[in-house]
């Protein structure tokens, strides 16, 4: 977003900012019911840059930022339409929770990990008691604190924030000094495809290409496809004692390149 100037057409150079005594007799008009839709119009247009200012945090997630304007905007809209005159707080505090909010429900809904409908309003509930417990406690809850608010399981809680976390990607840069960038990737370890494990493959395909063509049968339908000494030796027209005489040798004799 930044240096862009237009956002869903609206020039981001141009948008108003009221102040809070004008804030405060638009929202009394609204009440009112004098002239209320304009002042409803008045209001969205002079906490536009609000949504903005909530928008830049959501940057990385790589979803247009015109879809997180207008998404911001219901949030904002709705921050309108509920906020009370009567409570001692600003409507930006009241506002921005709720605009983020606003986009989180859209990121969460176009997540490509399909999440259950069930598991989803829990952590929809799990994220409002967070968010209450972060304004009492002034710091942020620890999972077994939003569970017991919650009345839920901890472990239910827990599997539910987890499954709403945004996917990353393996090759997205977590550190970049001007040299090559580090990615996600590159902090993992995977035991499957490790360098011990490309060599021990290399070693086995090199001891496999040192046996005979009948070996190298026998262990393939063996240990690859299988089968059972008794079905190998029919395949190749030998006894099942042969079978099993030529495989031990075969084996022992990759043991020993290995």
């Amino acid at each position: 977003m930044t240096g862009k100037v237009e956002i869903c057409g609206v020039n981001t150079a141009e948008l108003p900012v009221l102040k809070n005594e004008r804030m405060r007799t638009l929202f009394e008009q609204i009440r009112s019911g004098v002239n209320a839709e304009q002042s409803r119009q008045e209001l969205i247009q002079g906490n536009l840059r609000l949504v903005l200012s909530v928008i830049q945090r959501f940057n990385n997630r790589g979803e247009p930022v015109d879809d997180l304007f207008q998404v911001g905007c219901i949030g904002l809209m709705k921050a309108i339409d509920n906020f009370d005159l009567s409570q001692n707080v600003r409507f930006s505090t009241y506002a921005v929770p709720m605009v983020i909010g606003e986009i989180r429900r859209y990121l969460r809904d176009n997540n490509p990990i399909r999440v259950s409908r069930s598991l989803r309003d829990l952590a929809y509930k799990a994220l409002q008691v967070r968010d209450r417990l972060t304004h009492g406690l002034g710091r942020e809850p620890y999972v077994q604190e939003i569970a017991t608010e919650l009345g839920a399981p901890y472990e239910d809680v827990l599997f539910a924030l987890d499954s709403i976390q945004e996917p990353i990607s393996l090759f997205e840069p977590i550190y970049e000094d001007g040299g090559d960038p580090i990615y996600v990737m590159d902090q993992i370890q995977d035991d499957k495809t490790s360098e011990h494990g490309w060599v021990e493959k290399l070693a086995l395909r090199q001891a496999l290409n040192r046996l005979g063509p009948r070996e190298r049968t026998i262990l393939d339908l063996r240990f690859f496809h299988g089968k059972t000494q008794m079905e190998v030796a029919d395949e190749i027209g030998i006894s099942q004692a042969q079978v099993s005489r030529l495989e031990k040798a075969a084996l022992l004799q990759m043991r020993k390149f290995v």
